[in-house]
């Protein structure tokens, strides 16, 4: 059997073959032997998968004493918030966002109703890896001390209630929107229902039963979201949301059904924030310079992380930042939970329009525009720092960060280079004025790596 893909903050891989019950058994034991007391909350997105696997991970917390309560299928994000309003110990979400049909995984929660950080993570991975070796070293609870499962109600309300708390409710009831949202057969579907009703919008959503049939591929990327596009355009909407399967990421359609791109997702929601607040704004070093140019803009503090979510949120915690978010299409609004949140972005997006009187394209028009082109090439590792060197010294960027990877600034562009964790391989991004300059950035800097 193969290994699956193991990350700080959870495991994902196709089912059957990396991701069985058992693997899912055993690193939700790992889990739960590291977390304090209290029950753990578990709930999963649509996929097909999704229910036995859930079964097997129940059957692990509650055979290692703790209270197993389900929320069935339910937004990453809204796991998030329920472990704070319930005042669980952890969670485990069952899910493998944007990957294909046959992948599932399971992402982690700490206390905080965070995604858990890379400290934590590596406690719990650990903890499994022992487990693999050694399986009698399970934390199994004598029957006296076997734990339950129950099951929430409505696991939704809270989340819905702490989104509604961020925008001008009112103000965007009296705009009566006409709003499509492309659930794609994922968890999205049940809050954002509800959420645009509570904000009096007329609207369609594509996809609605969480069933995991999706229709289109999972990723809400330009190439799976043509037809969307033309379901906006022609049945004049003022707007598209699109998720992920977990809806924790958010891409944006104007009203012309044009694909605008997940990195202004998070931009729009920041610059409704900033019409209200002033504070630090967080951003990966993979994500677009929009945000920069936002905190330049409103003369606030700007700071970048590693990407990863949970690396974003600790710059967050540690600079405390009035937003954050990944340029995939992930706000974080700590008002909420720290989370990537696709019901935020779907409300202050809403809020933006609703106090600006400004179309997404007209929003989109008053950014700067750039291009960023990702790519990635074949590198074993022991050529990767002598491809570094070369590219340090051969593309003369203005600023060098070796916060993760390398990143290379000059005044007008960027590229990022990125070793891959799992395959040998380098994953290039670079961002520019046009595509025609970003592609050259791309172009450089793998003619100096092959020849390195």
């Amino acid at each position: 059997m193969s290994e699956p893909i193991i990350s700080v903050s959870g495991l994902r891989g196709v089912i059957g073959r990396e991701l069985t019950p058992e693997v899912a058994i055993r690193f939700a034991v790992a889990f739960c032997n590291q977390l304090g007391p209290g029950a753990v909350l578990l709930s999963r997105d649509g996929r097909t998968s999704g229910p036995f696997l859930s079964d097997a991970i129940a059957s692990a917390i509650v055979a290692c004493g703790r209270e197993c309560c389900y929320l069935d299928v339910v937004a990453t994000p809204t796991l998030g918030v329920a472990v704070q309003a319930f005042g669980a110990s952890g969670a485990i979400q069952v899910s493998a966002s944007h990957n294909p049909p046959a992948y599932n995984g399971m992402k982690l929660f700490g206390p905080d109703g965070r995604v858990v950080p890379a400290e934590f993570g590596h406690r719990v991975l650990a903890a499994y890896r022992q487990l693999q070796q050694d399986p009698q070293k399970a934390p199994w609870a004598e029957i006296q001390h076997i734990g339950t499962r129950t099951s929430i109600d409505d696991p939704h309300q809270s989340h819905l209630d702490r989104v509604l708390a961020t925008v001008d409710v009112q103000a965007i009831r009296r705009r009566k929107m006409r709003v499509l949202v492309d659930s794609n057969h994922g968890a999205g579907s049940i809050l954002a229902s509800r959420l645009l009703e509570a904000l009096g919008c007329e609207f369609e959503v594509l996809g609605d039963r969480p069933d995991g049939q999706f229709s289109h591929p999972p990723e809400p990327i330009l190439e799976n979201l043509s037809a969307v596009g033309a379901t906006v355009a022609q049945g004049g909407f003022a707007v598209g949301f699109c998720q992920d399967p977990d809806a924790d990421r958010l891409a944006i359609l104007d009203e012309n059904g044009t694909y605008i791109g997940e990195e202004y997702t998070p931009v729009l929601c920041m610059m409704r924030a900033l019409m209200h607040h002033r504070g630090p704004l967080v951003t990966n070093c993979a994500s677009s310079s929009m945000t920069e140019y936002l905190a330049n803009k409103h003369n606030v503090a700007f700071f970048r992380s590693k990407v990863g979510e949970a690396n974003v949120v600790d710059c967050m915690l540690e600079h405390q930042a009035l937003y954050g978010g990944e340029g995939s299409g992930g706000p974080i609004d700590p008002r909420v939970v720290l989370v990537r949140d696709s019901m935020v972005g779907m409300a202050q997006v809403l809020d933006l329009m609703a106090a600006t009187g400004k179309s997404i394209s007209e929003l989109v028009d008053a950014l700067p525009r750039y291009a960023m082109i990702k790519d990635k090439m074949t590198l074993t590792k022991e050529k990767l720092d002598a491809s570094i060197e070369r590219l340090r010294s051969g593309m003369n960027a203005d600023t060098v960060s070796t916060l993760d990877g390398v990143r290379l600034d000059w005044a007008d562009g960027w590229l990022l280079l990125r070793a891959s964790n799992t395959e040998p391989l380098v994953r290039l991004i670079a961002e520019a004025p046009n595509r025609k300059a970003a592609e050259a950035l791309i172009e450089q800097a793998k003619s100096l790596m092959q020849n390195a």
